[in-house]
């Protein structure tokens, strides 16, 4: 190690320390902002919060990050409120993602059957996932039980989030304590073997202290796939004093247990057929039906586990500065053995049946964290110029284990001549229920460890009554290392990055604004490269030991937002153009260079909110004009639109309370064609892979029994319509489920 890394290292430990320590002994705290009290499942009319006194509140980021109000940020920002979590029965974030359109989701990377990697702008931002602001790491399913609202950032947001946010990020808000009381109670049966019952209450023990509990059981199969199901189980608590007062602490931990057949989904016809003989549909996907489910009921499975204690202490100085510190410590397990049907080799043609060997992947891959921020923000002035602003400190470290299983078949499912031993079934009638044998051993562990230093700046100008000035400025410290499987040292290695995000905004009036921004963002590139072990990061050919350069995004964005009716409905429209640089191609035959680049261009609507006392609206429409400007000098797909990068999606979920106790209302949803990514081929175009366009239809609509007792009705995907969610590009696709029905009741005591 350098003496500049043995330097970073020590910086990193002592500041760690003394901004955990020091803040603890201070007992910082901000009092609670008004008006998070829960929110009535039925309360149609309002897409924000109410507040103890009945008072409407709009909803915000609660990152202190953002220094001026969603309608004064210059850039595109999303806020999905709890209300729209539980309107459409969202379970995951990546059902909940679905209402905010631009965002799409790619199958499972580097074998894993985990589906949460959504695509933002056209680009990967499965690692830019945060809990209240902290960066949850590990691979993991996430359930929305506990969430009050989701933000989604779009576009290179590297000076909020660090490393690896060339699309933009996602930040989970978790449900805290109030000074309430309440008991809210859901129990919901569907089709397809489906219950669901969760319970979130809230005590107030005194004036200022308060404890909530959230817990989950669930489980169901999958509408529409054959033999894939999932059980999970979640606890939330919550205790916090001091609210109201200038000074609060919040402890609180997370737990979830998940339980599931993995679905490794249909596979492409040319994994079963190099040749491209067997071309099945214009997509490339297998023309199966798409039930069909090659797994292997007797030996898949995926275990994912997560517990998270975390402890925010916050404390207001005066009316005009605050402090703020969360501290977090997380173990995250994803542990699995999963089928995947387009990598067991060609298929081959028995008796007139084309007969495939099944391919396996599987993990054993825990991962903890650490992680410390903190948030000093407030206001002051300097002349007739008013600063909202925010300086903060990151520090974290993630210890990462991944080992795969040797698996060992000794008996099952025998595969007919020329195809030997077993683990074979029939390609367009493939039976999840085949016998099987054997043991599963886990391998070699190979370690990591990520370290991670930031600092950055935020500044808010008000430059009079109509321009804000929005500047922010962030330098991250970003390393890694580790032991090989064979006990080997994974050198260090190291990068540090600044980011910079400059927007400029014009108020023609207190609710509405336009806007101009630019922001970048960086990507070391065992992030870019897909190694989430954090290793590697050197090149290829005549790079080999070179440590490469982390890949840049900029993006430049135009806009304008406007809060209409009493704040009661946010619109807004942004222009934007992003561009990602610097990725590691070949130039020439043997000579690698980092000169990649790929570019998107886009258009995006929103609207969030109440059209009139009754009606409400929430979703969008983006347009993205993609393409692969200079990949390697012998790609075929050099002018290709970015895989999973719809040109045109749309959502919108609207109810409408057509009865004092009624409301009805649903989701519509469409997605063009989505490119499956780095596959041309000798037939150019006609054999590349993708998605084919969809349009999915929503129903909902929900019954006051009583002002305490209410029934909702879920109809997902009403028009049963069979589509691909999800594409590798490479390995498989992955059917949407097909249609289902929740009735649920919700009890509020």
């Amino acid at each position: 190690m350098s003496a500049c890394n043995s330097s970073a290292a020590a910086l990193r430990a002592l500041l760690f320390a003394s901004s955990a320590a020091g803040l603890m002994c201070a007992a910082p705290a901000l009092a609670e902002a008004p008006g998070d009290a829960a929110v009535p499942d039925q309360q149609a009319a309002d897409l924000g919060t109410i507040d103890v006194n009945g008072q409407r509140v709009r909803r915000e980021p609660a990152s202190a990050e953002f220094v001026a109000p969603l309608v004064d940020t210059p850039r595109a920002v999303t806020v999905i409120p709890e209300q729209i979590i539980h309107q459409t029965a969202a379970t995951s974030l990546e059902d909940l993602l679905r209402t905010s359109p631009g965002i799409t989701f790619g199958a499972g990377e580097g074998g894993q059957p985990l589906a949460e990697r959504p695509f933002i702008r056209g680009q990967s931002s499965g690692n830019n996932v945060f809990v209240d602001g902290v960066r949850d790491t590990g691979g993991q399913s996430r359930e929305v039980f506990n969430l009050e609202q989701v933000e989604v950032i779009k576009g290179p947001d590297s000076v909020y989030s660090g490393r690896g946010s060339g699309g933009g990020s996602i930040n989970l808000g978790s449900k805290a304590p109030h000074l309430a009381d309440f008991v809210n109670v859901g129990a919901a049966g569907g089709t397809d073997s489906y219950y669901r019952a969760t319970l979130d209450g809230n005590w107030r023990f005194n004036e200022t202290t308060a404890f909530r509990l959230n817990l989950l059981a669930t489980q169901g199969d999958v509408a529409g796939r054959d033999a894939v199901d999932f059980e999970k189980y979640g606890l939330a608590l919550s205790f916090a004093t001091g609210l109201g007062t200038n000074t609060t602490a919040t402890f609180s931990y997370y737990g979830l247990r998940a339980d599931s057949m993995p679905d490794y989904g249909i596979p492409l016809d040319r994994k079963l057929d190099g040749a491209w003989t067997i071309q099945t549909s214009d997509s490339r996907i297998l023309d199966v039906p798409y039930d069909s489910f090659y797994g292997l009921t007797a030996r898949d499975d995926l275990r994912n586990e997560v517990d998270s204690a975390t402890v925010k202490l916050e404390h207001r100085f005066s009316d005009t500065l605050a402090v703020r510190n969360t501290t977090r410590y997380a173990e995250t397990l994803n542990d699995y053995v999963v089928t995947n049907p387009g990598d067991g080799g060609t298929a081959v043609l028995v008796g007139g049946e084309y007969w495939m060997k099944r391919g396996l992947k599987s993990r054993w891959n825990p991962t903890d964290t650490l992680a410390n921020v903190t948030d000093l923000y407030g206001v002051f002035r300097t002349g007739a110029i008013k600063h909202n602003f925010d300086i903060g400190l990151e520090l974290s470290t993630e210890e990462n284990r991944n080992a795969s299983y040797t698996v060992t078949t000794t008996g099952g499912s025998t595969c007919p001549a020329p195809l030997s031993g077993f683990d074979c079934t029939r390609v367009y009638d493939p039976n999840p229920a085949d016998p099987w044998t054997g043991s599963i051993v886990r391998g070699a562990v190979t370690a990591s460890t990520t370290d991670t230093t930031a600092v950055y700046a935020f500044d808010s100008m008000e430059l009079g009554e109509r321009w804000r000035l929005n500047l922010g400025l962030r330098w991250d410290d970003y390393s890694v290392d580790g032991v090989a499987s064979t006990g080997a040292a994974i050198p260090e290695s190291q990068w540090d990055f600044v980011n910079y995000q400059v927007g400029l905004v014009y108020k023609p009036s207190a609710n509405t604004s336009v806007y101009a921004s630019w922001s970048t963002s960086s990507t070391p590139p065992t992030i870019a490269g897909g190694d989430q072990n954090g290793t590697g990061g050197t090149g290829s050919g005549n790079l080999a030991g070179d440590l490469l350069e982390p890949e840049d995004t900029e993006s430049y964005e135009i806009g304008a937002k406007a809060d209409l009716f009493g704040q009661r409905l946010s619109l807004s429209a942004a222009l934007f153009q992003t561009t990602r640089k610097n990725a590691q191609i070949l130039v020439d035959a043997g000579v690698y260079e980092q000169a990649g680049e790929a570019e998107v261009r886009g258009l995006e609507l929103g609207a969030s909110g109440s059209v009139t006392p009754a009606w409400t609206v929430f979703g969008g429409y983006t347009y993205m004009d993609s393409e692969l400007v200079r990949g390697a000098y012998n790609n075929v797909n050099v002018g290709d639109p970015l895989a999973n990068t719809p040109e045109h999606s749309f959502s919108l979920f609207s109810t409408y309370r057509v009865l004092p106790r009624l409301t009805l209302g649903g989701g519509l949803y469409y997605v063009s064609d989505r490119f499956g990514g780095n596959q041309g081929g000798a037939g150019g175009g006609s054999a590349r892979v993708y998605a084919p366009e969809y349009t999915r239809i929503d129903l909902f609509g929900a019954y006051e029994l009583t002002d305490r007792v209410g029934l909702q009705l879920n109809v997902q995907n009403a028009g049963d319509e069979r589509y691909i969610l999800r594409t590798n590009g490479v390995h498989h696709a992955d059917p949407a489920p097909g249609r289902s029905a929740i009735l649920k009741l919700n009890v509020r005591f």
